[in-house]
């Protein structure tokens, strides 16, 4: 399409132009044809794609620019019925309004165990492809650049010549016995360590190459064509200016170039599009890859300054052509011009730039590149310039591109400071400048480790800190920032991760401060197609009802990935909550965890819920709000008919008699799918209790954690639970009867269930019973047992409990756990 960018035609001209077999077709019959467009390369595409300022077209036979063409299909106001699916780099594919992309795909680079699988199955000696493997993992900066596959390829490229070219002048010298060198013990400015001197040897190897190709020569220096070279730099250097990847017989007429030159240009620029369809639409050419691309450029800015004393950007300004240049002006200014661009496009570019300035890597270019004088007070002056320019508030891509920059130019020092501070464990103390934070992002960010989870507790509880280190969230599945003082002001950048390519999966804001102006900011990046959020916890952070609503909204619009979400503690309200409950209206939600603990709602709250139960939901905590009885029994009525709730959690809810009452019948006419019910805190009375037991012996009860703890049960309570259980005791495994009124006989009554070989008891809790050493003889049966865990803290056991408990345990097969406070 770039080739017909300033022509205008209707969309069905266009489509007739690359396809002629459509011609006379009507695509706009959607019960007839169903048409794909498959636009490849968009990041490749010269028109502007305007979405904001193109007019709306819905015509298919009427012309118009190219642009408001691409811009209006894609948008769906041209054949609204067609399918399309683009492939572009993210910097292009960010153009695309939100609300026109159903699905994303992305198509990631090698992960680590992938980059050596490449070289093992490029290199079939086992021996050889470990040596380029522990060469390139020497380097972060080379190994983190390896996820790209063409640069594996570069990279083997490179270290398999410079090997080879080792070893024979090892045997030319007669050294036979020390053919076996490896890149290891080679010399340093041999083997390259850093991406400049990777380049640098990758560009000597292919006019090594093509000359022995086509000119025959076999001489062991590189044999340049200045001339030429410097054309296909100019070629390269104006078009990363203009973000072009595509190049046509025009841009290269511009540069000098013979296209017919295959000795100079093969393996570095190659033909990638011909004739078609009968149509003579023009050749394209591009870089092999657009690195090389901006290797070749930065080299031509290097070349540029040799010949004519000036730098190359704005080379045509009138002020230029008047002074003389320096090398620390060229690198001055492109570092400033790199930190301008908004998608980073100068950043590699910059990089090697920066590291064609050093002596070391221009001796490897030797009879292309002039060798420097000042060289050293260069290098001062332009790493000087970097850390002056790290101490600005910059984009976290643009700071880390800088350390990139450092590292090329083989400075560490800001590195090496903040390692200090990381293996002394002084961060949260430390009073770190812009410059340290950007150092301890790189850092965090280039770790061998692969950041599972970022805890802000482990660094500065503040805004700042979470600011700062957002791109390190960014990588990062699982992110707590509980209990760290937060408030709105870190939400801005919180919300722009979720909306970024980011690998984060949970999201822990418990007990700060964000309030409803935090979330509203927190939720833009929520509703982004982008959010693959699947736990998010904002417990305790002053939400009301307002934060509700925008919540609400995000999440409906963005329903698909998020299956667990904490707004306890906040609060919400009846009001609040009914909002919330809206989710589960919508057919895509996946929520399967809510909890609502302790949001100040009544039982006026409860009817809400319907919606909720009809839903994929499989744990409910309502616990610490009053819904009283008739709460609890408009949630009986809903738990009727729940397919799903395998997890409910009622404690401290002003529970009584009447709504265990009610609980219990309805978990009797559906009892096959609560697994775990938690009643902590409320008082059954006997009968309550009575209620209950007559579900624990129903047969197709599947409860399998029950907690009554403070439940003001006695020793006549314990006797109901137990003939219950001991009716069925084939599914409960976790019992929690702590603080209530046991005593030494009800603790025995209870113990009897471990006589019963169907017993499958692993967690009994026993916390503050009123026991003594009394009770601990009937412990006989329990150690003999399935029991796992056993609780009896907080009870009057003196010595010759201890002592009973001792002789028990020495005879034990499976407890794991003992907690106990012994008096």
């Amino acid at each position: 399409m770039n080739l017909k960018e300033q022509e205008k035609l209707s969309l069905m001209d266009l489509i007739t132009q690359f396809f002629p077999e459509t011609e006379g077709l009507n695509l706009t019959r959607r019960n007839q044809f169903k048409v794909l467009f498959i636009l490849d390369g968009l990041d490749e595409c010269r028109l502007p794609v305007n979405f904001k300022d193109n007019e709306t077209w819905s015509d298919v036979s009427s012309p118009a620019s190219l642009d408001v063409l691409l811009t209006n299909l894609i948008k769906g106001n041209l054949l609204p019925s067609a399918l399309i699916w683009i492939t572009s780099r993210p910097a292009a594919a960010s153009k695309i309004p939100p609300d026109c992309i159903d699905r994303l795909t992305e198509i990631r680079g090698f992960n680590d165990a992938q980059k050596e699988e490449y070289f093992r199955k490029r290199f079939t000696d086992e021996n050889q492809a470990k040596e380029m493997i522990d060469h390139v993992k020497q380097s972060k900066s080379l190994f983190i650049m390896c996820h790209i596959p063409v640069f594996c390829w570069i990279s083997a490229t490179v270290l398999q010549n410079i090997l080879e070219e080792k070893r024979n002048n090892v045997v030319k010298n007669n050294q036979a016995d020390d053919a076996s060198k490896t890149l290891q013990e080679s010399n340093t400015e041999d083997t390259p360590k850093t991406l400049t001197q990777m380049y640098s040897h990758f560009l000597r190897f292919q006019i090594k190459q093509s000359r022995r190709k086509y000119d025959g020569e076999h001489t062991p220096d590189v044999s340049w064509d200045k001339d030429a070279i410097f054309s296909l730099g100019k070629l390269a250097f104006d078009q990363l200016e203009r973000n072009n990847v595509i190049f046509y017989d025009t841009d290269l007429e511009a540069c000098g170039i013979d296209v017919y030159k295959e000795s100079v240009y093969s393996g570095m620029c190659t033909q990638i599009f011909k004739e078609e369809t009968g149509i003579v639409l023009g050749t394209m050419y591009c870089f092999i890859h657009l690195s090389i691309q901006e290797f070749i450029a930065a080299l031509y800015a290097h070349l540029f300054l040799d010949i004519n004393k000036k730098y190359v950007f704005d080379q045509d300004s009138t002020e230029q052509k008047n002074k003389s240049e320096t090398m620390t002006d060229l690198l001055k200014t492109a570092v400033d011009k790199a930190l301008e661009s908004d998608n980073g496009h100068l950043d590699l570019f910059l990089r090697f730039l920066l590291g064609l300035s050093l002596q070391s890597n221009r001796r490897l270019l030797q009879g292309l590149l002039t060798q420097q004088d000042r060289n050293d007070q260069s290098k001062k002056e332009i790493v000087q310039y970097i850390k002056q320019k790290l101490e600005a508030y910059l984009s976290p891509e643009r700071s880390i591109n800088l350390f990139y920059c450092l590292n090329e130019l083989n400075d560490q020092t800001l590195v090496k400071d903040i390692q200090t501070h990381l293996s002394n464990g002084s961060l949260s103390s430390a009073d770190l400048s812009p410059a340290q934070w950007s150092a301890l992002v790189f850092v965090l960010l280039t770790s061998e480790e692969e950041l599972e989870e970022f805890e802000l507790q482990k660094f500065k509880k503040s805004d700042e800190c979470l600011v700062r280190l957002s791109a390190v969230i960014k990588t990062s599945k699982r992110a707590l920032l509980n209990d760290c003082g937060l408030t709105d002001k870190s939400c801005p950048a919180l919300a722009s991760v979720l909306g970024s390519d980011t690998s984060l999966k949970v999201l822990n804001m418990n007990n700060n401060n964000l309030q409803d102006s935090g979330v509203k900011l927190l939720c833009t990046g929520l509703k982004n197609i982008n959010c693959k959020l699947e736990i998010l916890s904002l417990k305790n952070n002053c939400i009301t009802e307002g934060g509700c609503h925008v919540l609400a909204a995000a999440l409906n619009s963005n329903p698909s990935n998020l299956t667990e979400l904490d707004l306890s503690e906040n609060k919400l309200g009846n009001p609040g909550m009914k909002i919330i409950l809206t989710l589960f209206e919508n057919v895509q939600c996946r929520l399967e965890k809510l909890k609502l603990n302790c949001i100040s709602i009544t039982e006026q709250g409860c009817a809400a819920l319907a919606s909720a139960f009809n839903s994929n939901l499989r744990e409910l905590d309502l616990s610490r709000n009053q819904i009283g009885d008739s709460g609890v029994t408009e949630i009986s009525s809903l738990l009727r008919n729940s397919q799903t709730l395998q997890i409910l959690r009622l404690s401290d809810c002003s529970i009584s008699e009447e709504g265990y009452k009610a609980l219990s019948s309805a978990l009797r006419s559906n009892p096959s799918h609560l697994i775990e019910l938690d009643l902590t805190g409320n008082d059954p009375g006997p009968s309550g209790v009575k209620q209950l037991s007559d579900l624990l012996q129903d047969p197709n009860c599947q409860l399998k954690t029950l907690s009554l703890k403070n439940n003001c049960i006695t020793e006549g309570g314990c006797h109901v639970l137990a003939a219950a259980l001991n009716s069925n005791p084939s599914n409960l495994t976790e019992l929690d009867l702590s603080e209530n009124k046991l005593g030494n006989p009800g603790m025995k009554i209870i113990l009897t269930l471990f006589e019963n070989v169907q017993c499958r008891l692993e967690k009994l809790k026993l916390n503050c019973i009123s026991i003594t050493d009394e009770g601990c003889a009937a412990l006989a049966s329990a150690f003999n047992s399935n029991l796992r865990e056993l609780d009896l803290s907080r009870n009057q056991i003196g010595d010759s409990g201890v002592a009973e408990i001792s002789s028990l345990l020495r005879n034990s097969q499976t407890l794991q756990i003992l907690r106990s406070e012994f008096g």
